[in-house]
């Protein structure tokens, strides 16, 4: 593996299907498998993973962030994109970003029939917080909880 500021993807392991979303909602990430890449660099600033969603899986729940600005670069294959405005295909070399505070949760499911992989770019900013949109949770200081705030 060449030495830092350089890595290989290949070479990291993947997180496969890993959330720490309450029970109930594991298994629609279950076929997610996620390499971190700013982590191995040092970035502090931003993360930054590559993603590879199985067929029929799904990146997350739908959400939007508090403060957190977050921009997804498809590299290969063909997602669905499912925002309020309804579904939209993202084939490779398209991109989408999610400006914070915007109440328009969002989430990339794949449709298809092979593997499909994308970048996903968020910022780390401090005191976000994580409204689900077809769900009864948020998350707020580091928890999941309902939204009228007993915990999951």
């Amino acid at each position: 593996m060449p030495n830092p500021p350089i890595i290989d993807p290949a070479a990291l392991t993947a997180e496969t299907g890993a959330t720490d979303y309450p029970q109930p909602f594991r298994a629609q990430v279950a076929g997610r498998h996620r390499v971190a890449l700013g982590d191995p660099l040092g970035l502090t600033n931003f993360g930054v993973n590559l993603t590879r969603l199985a067929p029929g899986a799904s990146s997350a729940l739908r959400h939007w962030h508090s403060r957190q600005d977050e921009f997804v670069y498809v590299v290969e294959g063909e997602l669905t994109l499912v925002t309020d405005a309804g579904e939209t295909p993202l084939t490779a070399g398209m991109c989408a970003g999610f400006p914070a505070g915007v109440a328009d949760g969002h989430r990339l499911v794949n449709r298809g029939d092979r593997p499909a992989s994308y970048l996903e770019v968020g910022d780390r900013s401090p005191g976000d917080a994580i409204d689900y949109s077809d769900e009864d949770m948020v998350w707020r200081d580091g928890a999941y909880v309902h939204r009228d705030g007993t915990p999951w």
